[in-house]
């Protein structure tokens, strides 16, 4: 009785600081996860054996895999043929192409890569294709088991509850069918979607370049002792002296002539520098400091998230300076050190040469470029990885090959070709989400331990009885879906899979519906930017507000979930 009370305790307190609070999900899910331990309700065995279930561990190296598929040329050479005078055939070629690469790569890389496309095309507003785009590569992904997160971390709770995960291709009937209906119904739905451009972040808008004539008295003179870092509105992003660019910079950097000052923030405040002898002002011009700019997206639970940029060190953070900010896709005005960074933002960045090294990159950023991870590969790494990959898949399909040791060697093969190094794998470790997926199997293991899950189901069923299975479904489903739009679609798969599993038992009914319901439902966030990193990253490039989501995600959110509740027991017959 004690361990199923300490049990439901910490169920509830996971789920209130999941809804309620803004602590990132892994800190709950691990604290929650060591707490169950500590007090004994998980011995260590079971610990050390949920850390590195099989299915866990496939899910990490398909994460892996996919970062060297995000670099495979397929995607950017077909980008470029996407967008045409017909708005309704750039529609159906957007939502086509894109559906079908989320379907086996990671559907935030597919966005950000198709992203820059849309935003640059010259015959439609980017708003009237963004929200579309995410919706196509939600969908996309619900095709197969690699591609989103949330079948993955299903397949790795059925794999730790029966012994057997789901198969690559146990997704495409359903996922096909939804993602065939769901881009019809985006096309129809697209007129509520709001028909206001987004201008571009223009660089010029933010950035002041100001040149160092060789008799003033600012040379040979340190940017503390010139006092050129102490401006109210004004920032020094970079120097560019003759073919080199010094960014970020440091306070004790000499000034020597012919240096070209940048200056970020408030343009109004120009008159600032004219006070300072022997700065001659200019327009930013075509070269090297437009190469070096690069914009991104702050991630959800960024570890910058509600800090200013000046209180998160972000220059020696990450090797980079902020030029501007959008948010809600307006442009943030005012001294940009003391702005709050929220999940969302866009951020023009002058990036300096080790950038692109640096750790922590992932856990804040979406790069949006037309070359996201600025590496490009050869025909032959395209084709010998394609190839690779097709025969993985039929090989784990015909259960010849464990895609356990397919995804081995596809990796092994691309560290050998050079798509992917070492050092890159280790700084793109997914290590949060195998903490959560841990904690979460642990917690459902303390669960059960304790009796709960049966003691759930059993409720369930009791009053889910009269209604039969099919309501039971749906409402694994539409809970799942509700937790989805509340929380990150992870969190809501790995606390919906333990009730769904043990209200399939409760009722002595095949587990593959509810299991499914639970991976469908994660999925399914249409209604609003939070639930679903590629609707937070399309909200500022849109200019979207949470309305345009409700009205334009709604059609969509009512047929996807008809189709699943439909589809489900037919495909997965409940005996």
């Amino acid at each position: 009785m004690i361990d199923q009370l300490l049990v439901a305790a910490l169920f509830f307190a996971l789920l209130f600081s999941l809804i309620f609070t803004g602590w990132s999900a892994v800190w709950v899910f691990t604290c929650t996860m060591l707490a169950a331990y500590f007090l004994g309700l998980v011995d260590t065995a079971e610990l050390l054996e949920k850390a590195s279930n099989t299915g866990l561990i496939t899910l990490i190296l398909l994460l892996l895999v996919s970062i060297g598929l995000e670099k495979l040329s397929w995607l950017s050479r077909l980008s470029g043929q996407l967008i045409s005078p017909s708005y309704i055939a750039s529609l159906l070629r957007l939502g086509t192409v894109t559906a079908f690469f989320s379907a086996f790569v990671n559907n935030t890389a597919v966005v950000a890569t198709l992203a820059h496309t849309v935003r640059s095309n010259r015959h439609h507003a980017a708003s009237k294709l963004l929200m579309p785009l995410s919706y196509a590569a939600i969908l996309g992904g619900t095709m197969t088991l690699i591609g989103t997160s949330t079948n993955l971390i299903v397949s790795s709770f059925l794999e730790d509850a029966t012994g057997q995960g789901l198969a690559f291709f146990d997704f495409l009937t359903v996922g096909l069918s939804v993602t065939l209906v769901g881009l019809v119904v985006v096309l129809l739905s697209s007129a509520l979607l709001p028909a206001g451009s987004t201008e571009p972040m223009d660089i010029n808008e933010y950035l002041i370049e100001a040149e160092v004539s060789p008799e003033s008295s600012l040379v040979g003179k340190s940017l503390l002792e010139n006092r050129l870092r102490d401006l109210e509105n004004l920032f020094l992003v970079e120097i560019v002296r003759g073919q080199h660019l010094i960014s970020p910079v440091s306070p004790q950097e000499y000034v020597e002539a012919g240096d070209k000052l940048i200056f970020s923030g408030d343009i109004n405040q120009v008159n600032t520098l004219e006070a300072f002898d022997g700065l001659q002002l200019f327009a930013v011009e075509e070269g090297l400091l437009r190469e070096n700019m690069m914009e991104v997206i702050v991630m959800p639970n960024a570890t910058i998230e509600g800090k200013t940029i000046k209180q998160s060190g972000f220059r020696s953070l990450f090797d980079a300076a902020v030029v501007g900010m959008r948010r809600g896709g307006k442009r943030l005005s005012g001294k940009l050190g003391n702005i709050s960074i929220q999940a969302g933002d866009s951020m023009m960045l002058a990036v300096g040469p080790d950038f692109n090294e640096r750790k922590n990159l992932d856990k804040n950023f979406v790069v949006i470029d037309d070359s996201v991870g600025g590496v490009k590969t050869t025909p032959f790494q395209n084709n010998f990885i394609t190839i690779a990959l097709v025969a993985v898949i039929a090989l784990a399909t015909m259960d010849i090959v464990p895609l356990i040791k397919g995804m081995s060697f596809l990796l092994a093969c691309m560290l050998i070709l050079g798509v992917v190094k070492g050092s890159e794998l280790r700084r793109r470790f997914p290590f949060e989400l195998w903490l959560i997926i841990a904690s979460a199997l642990t917690l459902s293991q303390a669960l059960t331990n304790a009796g709960l899950v049966g003691l759930m189901a059993d409720w369930l069923h009791a009053n889910l009885a009269s209604l039969g299975p099919y309501a039971a479904l749906a409402g694994i489903y539409l809970g799942t879906l509700l937790l989805t739009e509340l929380m990150t679609n992870n969190a809501a798969a790995a606390l919906s899979f333990p009730i769904a599993f043990g209200l399939a038992e409760s009722y002595g009914l095949s587990h593959m519906p509810f299991v499914m319901a639970v991976a469908y439902g994660a999925s399914a966030s249409f209604l609003t930017p939070y639930g679903y990193t590629t609707n937070l990253m399309v909200q500022n490039l849109g200019g979207y507000e949470l309305r345009d989501y409700l009205r334009a995600g709604f059609p969509l959110s009512l047929v996807y979930s008809a189709l699943v509740i439909l589809l489900l027991p037919r495909i997965f017959p409940f005996q």
